[in-house]
């Protein structure tokens, strides 16, 4: 996930700045050789279930020190290197619900502990926002930085539409974990105003970008925020048994038909800003990934292929998928562990082998990657990874990396809440 300097952070990706606009150019999604993920010292002497262990401890490490105010406070997401410099105190509201669904996929009593008081200080968020509308925000101070009433303050007022959909999300796999009726209204009063605030027939049916924190509202739709929307209704339906949900969802799965280039076979990245000009440049991973594991869709499936192939990267001794293909110059752990997960739940020919290459890859980089702690996982291997929208990466320790490392190791999936 990038970082912009006003603090927007890895949404700001998410949210696909209107930079990248529909006039840009093609990107060939034709084939090449797929590099086999095998990072150094997989010779660690840390086998999985350890290593699994031991990134719980990081995010243990972190929600705790972030004890504060009335409320429990919000784990900042890096640490360590570049970002323990620049953005030490911010804690991305998509790194917080990664969190939480991790704790729930594990799901021991002091996990659970944990995931209700994160969701809680979400809902207190929610509910004390100015705007009063259900919305959450991109990120907040971490730590015992608090506002007047006990809550941390924010950080980057935008209201993009994927942090919504993750938030929503977390909430719903508490929700299945505690039977908390609560957690179930805040993740409606979240889908309420994605609905209301995104849902657009203008162009390709989809859903927008949602609002930034001054400005006209977004027109550009996204692939990966369809995905997230998709996942997160689809959700909403099962849990509601709300046929209105089931709905919406196919709206957005139909976004996701119309922005599959079968040629590739691979996801394009989303619109411009009259919601109808294709944006084909750069391509990312995460739709690639994310798609499957949000749906399933074996239509699709091939996505995870273009990704082994196109987005393969080698750096430092570590081998993995980059960002998006603008830089494969080094490799980004996190899309390395949803690739991981996508595999495993594809479980075609091959895939269990590839995802546990790219796991051992991740325990490698728990133990040798730059700034490591033997704990938790960088952003990066190495600092100065483009994301190809105007951020960069950096090999600094990452709530959200090392939640998707035990999220993939564990054969969870965050869009499917158990």
């Amino acid at each position: 996930m990038g970082i912009s300097e006003d603090l927007r952070g890895p949404v700001s990706r998410r949210a696909f700045t209107a930079a990248l606009t529909g006039g840009a150019a093609v990107v060939a999604l034709g084939g090449c050789a797929r590099a086999e993920p095998a990072g150094p010292g997989a010779e660690t002497g840390v086998d999985e279930e350890e290593a699994v262990a031991r990134a719980y401890t990081f995010l243990d490490r972190r929600v705790d020190e972030a004890a504060g105010g009335t409320r429990q406070g919000l784990p900042r997401s890096y640490t360590g290197g570049w970002m323990e410099t620049h953005h030490s105190t911010v804690a991305f509201t998509y790194d917080v619900a990664l969190t939480v669904i991790a704790y729930c996929a594990r799901g021991t009593d002091a996990d659970l502990r944990r995931a209700g008081a994160l969701a809680g200080t979400l809902l207190a968020l929610q509910d004390g926002d100015p705007a009063g509308d259900g919305r959450i925000r991109q990120s907040y101070a971490s730590g015992k930085v608090t506002g007047a009433d006990g809550l941390p303050a924010v950080a980057a007022a935008d209201s993009f539409t994927g942090a919504q959909a993750w938030t929503g999300l977390a909430l719903l796999h508490v929700h299945r974990a505690t039977d908390g009726a609560r957690y179930r209204a805040g993740a409606l009063r979240l889908a309420d105003w994605i609905q209301d605030r995104t849902a657009s027939a203008t162009g390709i049916p989809g859903h927008t970008g949602g609002l930034p924190a001054s400005g006209p509202a977004l027109t550009w739709k996204s692939t990966e925020h369809n995905i997230d929307v998709a996942a997160f209704f689809g959700r909403l339906a099962d849990v509601t048994g709300d046929r209105a949900w089931a709905d919406r969802a196919a709206v957005a799965t139909g976004f996701l038909d119309a922005l599959w280039n079968e040629d590739g076979p691979a996801f394009w990245t989303g619109t411009g800003t009259d919601g109808a000009t294709v944006n084909r440049s750069p391509v990312p991973e995460d739709p690639q990934s994310w798609s499957y594991l949000a749906t399933g869709d074996a239509r699709h499936a091939g996505s995870l292929d273009w990704a082994l192939t196109h987005l393969a990267a080698e750096d430092g001794g570590f081998s993995g998928v980059s960002v998006s293909d603008a830089d494969t110059s080094k490799v980004w752990f996190e899309g390395t562990a949803h690739l991981a997960a996508a595999l495993r739940r594809r479980g075609g020919d091959g895939d269990r082998e590839e995802a546990d290459r790219f796991l051992a890859t991740l325990r490698a980089a728990q133990a040798h990657a730059p700034n490591a702690d033997g704990y938790g996982i960088v952003a990066a291997s190495s600092d100065g990874l483009r994301t190809g929208d105007g951020d960069t990466l950096y090999a600094s320790l990452h709530t959200g990396t090392t939640a998707w490392f035990a999220l993939a190791a564990l054969g969870a999936d965050p869009f499917l809440p158990e």
